[in-house]
């Protein structure tokens, strides 16, 4: 008799288990559901709202931890050029903190965070002139002449 209760215990314990493997495995598709992305725009103009082509763009995701991979960091970043436009269209992206950084040879390189948690977002760039090159040696070479 303590063997037939064995059996019946060991086959009791084996259907709980396939029944947890199988809600989990119905669970799944939820966990897995990717999270809300968001399409960006990013526009690059000078101060003269004329577009600046072929600057490069870096979008990073920095902000957000992934579900499906328990907790860790979703890493996230895209490295693109504008185009004749100084448009560039990033691929999808998790919504959440971006960082946005653009180097143009000529302007100031831009770098700056941006919260977006819209699905589709366009980004207006404005570049600054680099600016004028300061000296200590300045003062220094008009008093000696």
């Amino acid at each position: 008799m303590n063997r037939l209760c064995d059996n019946q215990e060991m086959r009791n314990a084996l259907h709980i288990l396939l029944l947890a493997v199988f809600g989990l495995a119905l669970a799944m598709p939820a966990l897995a559901a990717d999270p809300d992305l968001t399409a960006i725009t990013v526009e690059v103009m000078n101060d003269r709202d004329k577009p600046i082509p072929r600057a490069s763009v870096i979008v990073r995701f920095v902000e957000g931890r992934s579900v499906v991979k328990l907790g860790k960091k979703i890493i996230t970043s895209y490295e693109l050029r504008t185009s004749n436009e100084g448009k560039v269209t990033v691929p999808p992206i998790p919504q959440g903190k971006i960082l946005i950084q653009v180097i143009a040879k000529g302007y100031q390189t831009y770098g700056d965070y941006h919260e977006i948690y819209e699905d589709e977002k366009t980004i207006p760039i404005v570049m600054a002139a680099p600016a004028k090159q300061y000296s200590s040696h300045e003062d220094s070479k008009k008093k000696s002449r």
